[in-house]
C-alpha cells in the first residue's frame, strides 16, 4: 500500500518539526534521525529533510513522494507492465523507485529501511 510522503527540504530540522506538530503531525521518533524528521498525519505523512544534506535541493523544496509497504520489485513490474520507465535507486534511507510523472516531474517511492537510514546518519 501507498502512502503520501511529501518530502520538504528545509534549513532547520528541528523548527520545522516543532512548527508541523503544532499544527498536528505527530513526531515518529523510531522512523527518524537528525537530517530526517517523519510526521504522521491522519491520511499520510510528511518528510523534513535537513537541505544541507540532501545532495544539492535548497531549502523551501518539496518532492512528492509515497511509502510503500510492497516489494520495491512488484512496484516496478506494474510501472513496467502499464509502459513507464522508471529507475530503481540505492538510498541512504533504503531504495527507492523515481518515476517521472506525464508532466516531466519526477516521482519518488520509497521504501524505507530505519537501519539503512541509521547507517548513514553515522557517517555524516
Amino acid at each position: 500500500m501507498l502512502t503520501v510522503l511529501p518530502i520538504r527540504y528545509v534549513a532547520d530540522i528541528e523548527a520545522s518539526r516543532s512548527f508541523f506538530t503544532g499544527l498536528g503531525l505527530i513526531f515518529r521518533s523510531e522512523e527518524s534521525v537528525p537530517v530526517w524528521a517523519h510526521l504522521a498525519a491522519g491520511a499520510g505523512a510528511v518528510g523534513l529533510h535537513d537541505a544541507s544534506v540532501s545532495k544539492g535541493r535548497p531549502a523551501g523544496t518539496v518532492e512528492l513522494g509515497f511509502s510503500t509497504d510492497e516489494k520495491l520489485e512488484d512496484v516496478a513490474a506494474r510501472l513496467t507492465a502499464a509502459g513507464y520507465a522508471h529507475e530503481l535507486v540505492e538510498e541512504d534511507f533504503g531504495r527507492s523507485i523515481r518515476v517521472t510523472d506525464p508532466d516531466g516531474v519526477v516521482v519518488q517511492i520509497q521504501e524505507i529501511d530505519t537501519d539503512t537510514m541509521r547507517r548513514a546518519q553515522s557517517l555524516l
